[in-house]
């Protein structure tokens, strides 16, 4: 896989807009990482990243609705090129992972453009996201 261009320093400051593949990209590697952080791992932001999902397990079923609005919460907070965000439960038949459809409108978008991303949370807490 071919490494994701960076914008340089100065076109960043500038407030040269990126295009926006290179824009939804970045965006899924930040929610890719942030997901997959637990509260607490980051000594310099102890509240970034996502509540231990460990103790929500006992409570399935029941704590599906929870865990869909920690991941909300959370990509609210810490992604700031979001807004609108809903994250909704996608029941399926496989009984080993949980999958959710994170939508959200690109903050900077002139015109209202809504990704959707599938959310897949594994065993072991895992979560995978793409676009």
């Amino acid at each position: 896989m071919a490494p994701t261009p960076r914008r340089a320093l100065l076109s960043r400051i500038g407030g040269q807009d990126p295009a926006p593949v290179e824009d939804v990209r970045s965006i899924l590697a930040h929610l890719q990482k942030l997901l997959n952080t637990r509260q607490g791992d980051s000594p310099s932001a102890p509240g970034y990243g996502v509540t231990d999902f460990a103790d929500l397990v006992h409570g399935f079923p029941s704590t599906i609705q929870q865990l869909a609005r920690t991941i909300r919460s959370t990509i609210l907070e810490f992604e700031p090129r979001l807004r609108n965000v809903t994250v909704r439960h996608m029941p399926d038949d496989d009984a080993l992972s949980l999958h959710f459809e994170i939508a959200a409108q690109l903050a900077q978008a002139r015109a209202t453009r809504t990704l959707r991303l599938a959310t897949t949370v594994k065993p072991g807490g895992q979560i995978d996201v793409s676009g």
